[in-house]
This record gives structure tokens, sequence and C-alpha cells, in this order.
């Protein structure tokens, strides 16, 4: 009765359109659910955002849940993870992402899930990391497990917004730490993160991953962004 008392003051909203959520929906209506834009790129060998890896890093398969759209719904929901600490939402879409890619082979082969790390001085700052709690959604959906400590940054670097694509790749070169595992040799493994746009972030932490032996690399996001 509580809760129903304080749903009436203070109504949940829905993250994509704002609008008051039913009991039994959480942090995202079933209209946005329903609407929100799909890329389904897991169902294609090739795809756009593989393709911007292309001559670049060695990877197995690269997929993103959702295309970002300015101003559209999955910005929103972006907005709602990364500055408004909605860390929840961040897990719910890495569960409704593991629903669809747990056909995919290579994925359900992993040793384990990497989130791209945020430098600690980000972390305090931020309070969480959105990719951890994308790649913990993952983990539960696909029974893979969490790997948080594989992967450090090692360097604070300044945000990715409205850089150059140069800019944005020498804006994390060399910033990335990978501790030894020799568990790891000739695995395969996931590595997630929140947004893809140019994939500097991505390459440079492939880079440091593929100091491991042989190490397979598949690519999950929550959305890929066309500029």
């Amino acid at each position: 009765m509580l809760r129903d008392l304080i749903s009436l003051i203070y109504p949940r909203q829905c993250a994509g359109c704002g609008e008051p959520l039913l009991k039994h929906e959480e942090e995202v209506c079933n209209f946005c659910y329903i609407n929100l834009p799909k890329t389904n790129f897991h169902k294609q060998a090739l795809n756009p955002v593989k393709n911007i890896f292309y001559g670049r890093v060695e990877l197995e398969t690269v997929s993103s849940f959702y295309y970002f759209q300015k101003k559209g719904s999955v910005q929103k929901l972006l907005h709602a993870i990364k500055y408004k600490g909605n860390h929840t939402l961040a897990t719910i879409l890495g569960n409704w992402y593991a629903e669809d890619i747990s056909a995919d082979q290579a994925v359900m082969q992993s040793a384990c899930i990497i989130p791209v790390p945020l430098h600690r001085r980000k972390l305090k700052q931020r309070g969480y990391n959105q990719s951890e709690a994308f790649g913990k959604g993952l983990s539960e959906g696909l029974n893979i497990r969490l790997n948080t400590t594989l992967l450090t940054r090692a360097e604070h670097t300044a945000s990715q917004t409205r850089k150059s694509r140069y800019e944005r790749w020498e804006n994390v070169e060399d910033t990335f730490e990978v501790a030894p595992d020799d568990s790891l040799k000739h695995k395969h493994v996931i590595l997630v993160d929140d947004v893809i746009t140019t994939g500097a972030t991505i390459e440079a932490c492939c880079q440091s991953l593929q100091q491991i032996e042989g190490i397979k690399i598949n690519v999950l996001s929550i959305a890929f962004a066309t500029g």
C-alpha cells in the first residue's frame, strides 16, 4: 500500500518517453520496448558496426543492440544510464540483449564478459561504470562470468563527445592495461561498451587484450551511432 501511495505522488516514468509506467513495467514502457530501433546486427556476419573495424583490429563478432539517433528514445535511455545513475536500466538492457544473442555460437562459447573500464577518478565521480552494469545484465542472461579486473584504464582521458575521429583515437591511445591471464589463451571473450561511434575506445581495448596469446574478441554494445 505504501508503495502504491508513493507511486501516486511520485509516479515512475519511462526512461524512453517520460510517460508513467504501469505496475508491471520496469524502467521502460511497453510501447517504447516494442518500438526501440533494434539493429539485429547479430544476424549479419558483416554489418555496419563490424565494418568500421575492418583493417584496424581483428574481431570475431561485433554487434550493437540498438541504433543511436539524436533526440531519439535510445539517446534518452543512454542519458538516464550515463548521467542519471540508472544502473538498473543498463542491467535490464543487458538482460534483453542476452535473449537476442543467445543463439550466437561465438558469443556463447566465451569465457568471460569484459566491460570497457572507467578510470578510477571518473568512476568515483559517476558512482558506477555503465558498461559494467550492461555487462552484468548480459552475464546474468547468458550465464557467462563478468570479469572486471582483467582490463583497467591507466590514464584519465577527456570526454570523447565533440571530438573528431582522429582526436578520439588519439585520446584513448595506450590508456588501457591488461592483467596477465594464461587461462584466457586461445579463448573467446566478450568486450562490452555502452555506445560505439568511431570504435576508437574498443580498438584501444582490443590492442591491449591481444597481448594475451590467441585471444578471440567479440564486441557487444548497447547502441551504435553512425556519426
